[in-house]
């Protein structure tokens, strides 16, 4: 009798009567986020100066992708990433005033493999929200470290973090930890590993590095202090290339667990470069290296948005040792990860991305696509602004102008004049999107009232805004911008709501007219200034066309105003009143449900 062959499948595991067990294990991802490291921000990429022997190795031998495309700034990148979508339908199309915080409707890349049975976690920046519902550890990710808003030492981070020895965030608790900020997000994310690897996992590894302020270790900095570069450029190149250290020690750990082979590493960063390159005055010369290209972070011109991409999979059929020039785009990541990995993925909401697995793979060299960014930063999305919509070999900027960027990668001649029928084809598609993404635009919006979610802590930095908002604690310290505006908010359930209006964060014990003392700098880390005195008598909630006044002695911490809300959508108001009479936002506002 012929031997009967019996087929158990489950995501981890096939079984067979007539052979020994067999461990068939998805796939391990590590997706590596780097924060404003621009496409020439690598010795790869033909950087003279700057030192990434690590990262230069692995791009030598996996599959890059030339011609692969982010958000111009920092949250606009990271919800496309996290989504399959542009920014502008998810309302993290600004990094701040309050359209920084990715929509609850949608669907993130660490939500579909979780509920597929990976454990996910996340080290680093977030930047898509500071509250419930819209924390890392609410959208996916069963283990996240994290500081607060879009960097150390902004807003809404942990009091006086910079860099070093700093408090950050685990699942929302305080916690301390020991050490230079690129180092603790690398060394927790092998400490996952160790205990998770007889599972496939999914890990976002998003340094806050080298974002501003460019404090890095003495010895890094010192690396670079013979060459010509800026002294803040060597402090930048200085954080990149801790980054690199640190990326070799993963591989190098990766290796000795024996996983590396069957673990997909993506390698990209969310925008161009912010350092990289500048223009010295004193010396009217151009210093750094942008590799040729137009533009920085911010720059709806390539080199605000064309950024490094590697992948590798050793046990996988992606290629190695090649580089293709397909368009490419964050918006990718998600329908392709899923797809590699064989884990099911149907869409909720329209999605901007592709599945580019038969490009990686070799099946395809290219993608027949059209793709667009754009730099908003603004309370709505404006059709137009800071556009650029995108062919494998075309840019059509701000809806006029045309490059052909294989043959020009510098965007230096316009051939619009000669190429009307492009220009016109890519001015269609990008009203042919913008039709699709305008029913969108909404903003989200921040609940109280979830008992098991409180207190809500909301700071200025969500302030939906066109004025400055004081966006980093130096800022907060100075007291110098009082925008304007109004926080969008969910009253979950009818009730008295109690609201601590604060000049100086929660987890500080200041009081509202003290002044601080400044920290000062190093040679290679910022210092803060003294916190300047803000003479403030008494307080003020807006909800809609609701006033509630509190009352309130200097020597407090916070003005205490209580409100009886009833259940729906508000925009609130929070602030002070001075001595003089003038009304001034609070920096910080604490609500907490009585009853």
């Amino acid at each position: 009798m012929k031997n009967i062959l019996f087929l158990l499948v489950s995501p981890f595991l096939v079984l067979s009567c007539n052979t020994k067990t067999t461990n068939i294990k998805n796939p391990n991802i590590i997706v590596i986020v780097t924060d404003d490291q621009g496409y020439g921000d690598l010795g790869y990429h033909g950087n003279p100066w700057i030192k990434t022997p690590n990262l230069d190795k692995f791009a030598a031998q996996s599959l890059e992708l030339t011609n692969f495309h982010v958000g111009t700034t920092c949250a606009p990148t990271r919800a496309g990433l996290m989504t399959g979508r542009n920014a502008n339908r998810n309302n993290a199309w600004h990094t701040i005033a309050g359209c920084s915080i990715l929509k609850q409707e949608e669907e993130t890349m660490a939500q579909v493999f979780e509920k597929n049975g990976y454990k996910t976690a996340m080290f680093g920046k977030w930047h898509l929200g500071d509250n419930y519902p819209y924390r890392p550890h609410d959208r996916g990710f069963q283990n996240a470290i994290y500081h607060g808003g879009g960097g150390v030492g902004q807003t809404p981070d942990l009091w006086n973090n910079n860099y070093f020895d700093d408090t950050y965030l685990r699942n929302g608790i305080p916690e301390k930890f020991k050490g230079y900020c690129t180092d603790i997000w690398f060394n927790e994310t092998m400490n996952f590993i160790s205990k998770n690897n007889t599972e496939p996992f999914f890990i976002y590894l998003a340094t806050n590095a080298a974002h501003h302020p460019f404090n890095v270790p003495e010895e890094y900095a010192k690396i670079y202090e013979n060459t010509e570069l800026m002294d803040y450029q060597k402090r930048f190149y200085g954080m990149i290339t801790n980054i690199d250290d640190n990326f070799g020690k993963l591989i190098k750990y990766l290796k000795k667990k024996e996983i590396y082979d069957n673990t997909i590493i993506v390698f990209t960063t969310d925008n161009g470069t912010a350092a990289g390159i500048t223009y010295d005055k004193i010396r009217d010369l151009e210093i750094g290296y942008n590799a040729g290209l137009k533009g920085t972070k911010g720059s709806h011109y390539d080199g605000g948005h064309r950024v490094p991409f590697f992948i590798s999979w050793p046990n996988g059929k992606i290629l190695k040792n090649k580089s293709l020039n397909a368009l490419t785009a964050h918006v990718d990541l998600l329908p392709t990860l899923t797809n590699l990995s064989k884990v099911p993925f149907e869409p909720k909401n329209t999605l901007d991305g592709t599945d580019i697995s038969p490009i990686l793979t070799g099946e395809k060299n290219d993608i027949k696509r059209m793709l667009v960014v754009d730099t908003q930063r603004n309370q709505w999305p404006e059709k137009n602004k800071n556009s650029t919509v995108m062919s494998t070999n075309y840019r059509l900027v701000n809806n006029s102008e045309l490059y052909n960027t294989v043959k020009d990668p510098g965007q230096k001649v316009d051939i619009a004049n000669k190429n009307q029928e492009i220009v016109s084809k890519m001015q269609a598609f990008y009203n042919h999107w913008w039709e699709s993404i305008e029913p969108e635009f909404t903003h989200a919006k921040i609940p109280i009232g979830h008992t098991e979610h409180e207190p809500v802590d909301i700071t200025i930095h969500d302030l939906h805004s066109t004025e400055n908002i004081p966006w980093n604690q130096v800022q907060i310290r100075e007291g110098k911008f009082y925008p304007k505006g109004y926080y969008s908010i969910k009253v979950i359930k009818d009730g008295t709501y109690n609201f601590k209006l604060k000049r100086y964060p929660f987890d500080s014990s200041f009081t509202l007219n003290q002044e601080l003392t400044s920290i000062p700098e190093t040679e290679y880390v910022d210092g803060s200034p003294k916190g300047n005195q803000i003479l403030i008598s008494t307080g003020i909630i807006k909800m809609n066309d609701l006033t509630f006044n509190g009352i309130n002695n200097s020597s407090d911490e916070f003005i205490q105003i209580e409100a009886t809300l009833k259940k729906g959508n508000y925009k609130m108001q929070s602030s002070f009143l001075l001595s003089n009479g003038n009304e001034v936002p609070a920096y910080y506002t604490q609500i907490q449900t009585l009853k």
